[in-house]
């Protein structure tokens, strides 16, 4: 015992009291240190230490001077690939639940690009009754116009086989969107196929981003979406597909140019598809999102031509090596929006060339 005291004695003599004993029911906090360098470490000789470098990284990094406000005005091109060529009907067996015959279909930002491409896929692939909804009603109107002119001049289709609505709303305005519904529902009676592809992006680093343009970026992306999808299911008493269109950028972050906003805004309506689709799965509403890569539409024409060093940026980061075609989605929009993926909800088809691989 006398040589346990002692031993005793010594570390209480060698370990010097830091703080008073707390009291019963006091909370502890742990202290911590900074790491100290391996017990003989010989940088000299050490295999390792040639590798342990810092460098700036100039493919993972955002480029500041990069900026861009989304366009006012567009050029006359429809802004898609789907020109001539791959359209028309089938000549040989192909599978009947891919078919979009007597199907009623809506999509928003249909007055160019991919929501243009789009709608005319669904006339491509049997719809006779299609809605096309844009800002403007006059672009829209249009729109619907030259849809139609275009299948009956390709013997497509026959005159007036063809019935294309087009409609003006602001999709950020839910009374805009309830009325743009309202008419479908007079129209149509129901609705069995919805797009949003509705969409802006704009481009500045986070400290830069005027906020009036966050909130203006939000409203349409994530409430246009909301508002629309709300809508179209109200107009699917039997069931239905609702298609919102995302963007590779709600799962990755873009390079090199700055958009945060936008990024976070397509990360919401990829959950929101996750969301709607376990929550209207027993209305037989099917809800799922549609995420392209870098596609060659009007605006992404006008993004490069205002930032030309961004095409090559984005180009050898895509493993296939090209931007896609609006035309590379027809089959994925198709395959959402009708009976062949009747057992397909809350999912998330990625259209990017490889590029989320990476």
């Amino acid at each position: 015992m006398s040589l346990l005291r002692t031993a005793l004695s010594n570390v209480t003599r060698a370990t010097p009291r830091t703080a008073p004993i707390a009291k019963a029911g006091a909370t502890f906090l742990r202290a911590y240190s900074t790491p100290t360098s391996p017990l003989g470490k010989d940088e000299k000789n050490d295999a390792y230490e040639k590798h342990r470098v810092e460098v700036e990284p100039n493919m993972a990094s955002i480029d500041e001077s990069i900026t861009f406000t989304h366009p006012k005005k567009w050029d006359k091109h429809p802004g898609h690939d789907m020109q001539s060529g791959d359209f028309g009907r089938h000549t040989k067996r192909t599978l009947a639940s891919f078919s979009m015959d007597g199907k009623v279909c809506l999509v928003t930002g249909a007055a160019r690009g991919l929501g243009n491409m789009m709608a005319r896929t669904f006339v491509e692939s049997g719809a006779n009754a299609i809605v096309l909804v844009d800002l403007k009603k006059e672009d829209a109107e249009k729109a619907a116009q030259d849809l139609v002119k275009w299948f009956v001049e390709n013997g497509e289709a026959e005159e007036g086989e063809i019935e294309a609505l087009g409609l003006g709303c602001d999709v950020s305005d839910e009374a805009s969107v309830q009325a743009v519904f309202n008419t479908v529902k007079e129209k149509f009676g129901r609705l069995d196929a919805c797009v949003t592809a509705a969409g802006i992006v704009e481009n500045f680093v986070a400290h830069e981003y005027p906020t009036q343009k966050i909130r203006k970026l939000l409203d349409i992306n994530v409430m246009g979406t909301w508002f629309c999808a709300l809508e179209a299911a109200k107009l699917m008493p039997e069931g239905g597909s609702i298609t919102l269109v995302g963007s590779m950028s709600g799962s990755v972050v873009n390079v090199p140019q700055p958009q945060t906003p936008y990024n976070f805004s397509k990360a919401g309506v990829r959950h929101m598809a996750r969301s709607l689709a376990v929550e209207w799965a027993t209305k037989g509403i099917r809800v799922n999102c549609l995420a392209p890569g870098y596609t060659l539409t009007n605006l992404t024409k006008v993004i490069l031509d205002a930032n030309p060093v961004l095409r090559d940026e984005w180009l050898h980061r895509i493993p296939m090596g090209r931007l896609a075609d609006p035309s590379d989605l027809k089959g994925a929009v198709i395959y959402l929006a009708s009976d062949a993926s009747k057992y397909t909800t809350g999912a998330e088809i990625v259209v990017d060339g490889g590029y989320t691989c990476l």
